[in-house]
């Protein structure tokens, strides 16, 4: 009898443990963030050509560039004269955005349902994960974006050409990256959602990327002095540019 007293204990907390916690988890919802790649108002195409801000043009071959650690905040009332409370929701990922990869281009992410204000993510790859050696996934030297003579990741890779080029065969290369001071090239972009962002059962936010801020500002590229970009050198500039690529594109 004490035998059956005790299985029927037994079961009926597992039950009760259930209930708890399945009332206690969070409810979520599914957010899809889009990433499309421009050239000014136009969709980016590759091989077009564009021009940049000094009126240079150039053709577009490959882009490629890590989104990381996307935080999602919401934010509360706070005393008066003092910066509001907020809450976060931190997806500690990486994704590599690939031109050439239609699915690259979209990230699914399972977040707490709820009324968000704001997004941030980094634009490459934190100190951490340069020194972890070889991985997996989007980090994967397979992937092109590792520099094995430096021990590091590419955070931006652009290449295409121009007849102001004085490289060989008129490129322009431009493959950005280090973690290190004086020469860090981790950039980090705050985008205010609009209106906030509901997150329900299915939200998507599209982020425009644009292509022609790599050139453009604070400091306009001119090809026919700056044409390849491989290692630290010059390199900081360049992602200052990058670090204003990014903006929401309204429903």
């Amino acid at each position: 009898m004490n035998y059956f007293k005790r299985i029927l204990i037994t079961t009926a907390c597992v039950v009760v443990f259930i209930i708890v916690t399945s009332f206690a988890a969070p409810n979520n919802g599914k957010l899809t963030i889009r990433f499309n790649n421009y050239a000014g108002n136009s969709v980016l195409n590759l091989d077009s050509t564009y021009k940049n801000q000094l009126g240079q043009p150039f053709k577009v071959t490959n882009v490629k560039y890590y989104i990381s650690n996307i935080v999602l905040r919401k934010y509360g009332e706070g005393p008066r004269g003092v910066v509001p409370n907020y809450d976060y929701v931190s997806i500690k990922e990486y994704y590599l955005i690939n031109e050439m990869d239609e699915d690259s281009k979209q990230i699914n992410l399972n977040v707490p349902i709820g009324t968000y204000d704001d997004m941030t993510f980094i634009i490459g790859v934190d100190s951490l994960h340069n020194c972890s050696g070889i991985q997996e996934g989007a980090l994967d030297p397979i992937n092109g974006m590792f520099w094995a003579w430096n021990t590091g990741y590419i955070f931006l890779k652009f290449d295409g050409t121009s007849p102001l080029s004085k490289s060989n065969g008129r490129i322009l290369e431009y493959h950005i990256g280090g973690y290190r001071s004086p020469n860090n090239c981790i950039r980090k972009v705050t985008l205010r959602l609009n209106h906030s962002i509901q997150i329900n059962s299915s939200t998507s936010i599209n982020i425009k990327a644009d292509i022609l801020q790599l050139f453009k500002s604070p400091t306009p590229m001119d090809f026919s002095k700056l044409s390849s970009v491989v290692d630290f050198h010059n390199a900081t500039t360049i992602a200052d540019n990058y670090a204003g690529m990014f903006s929401l594109i309204e429903k």
